[in-house]
């Protein structure tokens, strides 16, 4: 049953994919819009969430979600999830959980994982996946656990290496 969930959730992001392509594709040149846009923020010289817009690998990013990890059950298979309140997600948090210190890039089969300070830029093959501010990561044993937030909610996400 969970090797069924994982695979329709891939096989909707491989047709979302596909679609937004297709689409992308029928547009005019006129029509075109960048693939990633960003306005600078007070106080940071990145130029936004993307760095450096238009410069450098990181600059065409494509799927931005907190559960891009759950995307690629090549690399990393979900196991658990908590979502809820900032304080109850955090209450779930292992107490022996050891947080993983920025800047690092941690590597899952053909999977990569730049982990910087409050997201995380994640590779594989052509895929670019982006988790958005504020991902925080754990390691527990060989688990890797994702606590992500934002002004809404909280998701504490615990992932295994993949056997495939």
């Amino acid at each position: 049953m969970i090797a069924l969930r994982y695979w329709v959730m891939a096989s909707v992001v491989v047709v979302g994919t596909a679609i937004v392509m297709v689409d992308h594709a029928g547009r005019s040149p006129a029509a075109k819009t960048p693939a990633a846009t960003a306005t600078p923020r007070p106080g940071g010289s990145r130029g936004g969430v993307f760095g450096a817009v238009g410069r450098g690998p990181d600059a065409a990013l494509g799927l931005r979600a907190s559960w891009a990890l759950s995307a690629l059950p090549e690399c990393l298979v979900q196991k658990v999830e908590a979502s809820g309140t900032r304080a109850f997600v955090r209450s779930q948090l292992p107490a022996a959980a050891v947080a993983i210190a920025a800047p690092v890039t941690l590597a899952y089969r053909d999977c990569t994982i730049r982990i910087r300070a409050n997201d995380a830029l994640v590779r594989r093959g052509a895929d670019r996946f982006y988790i958005p501010p504020v991902a925080r990561f754990y390691r527990l044993g060989n688990r890797l656990l994702l606590f992500h937030y934002d002004s809404g909610a909280a998701q504490l996400r615990t992932y295994v290496p993949s056997n495939l």
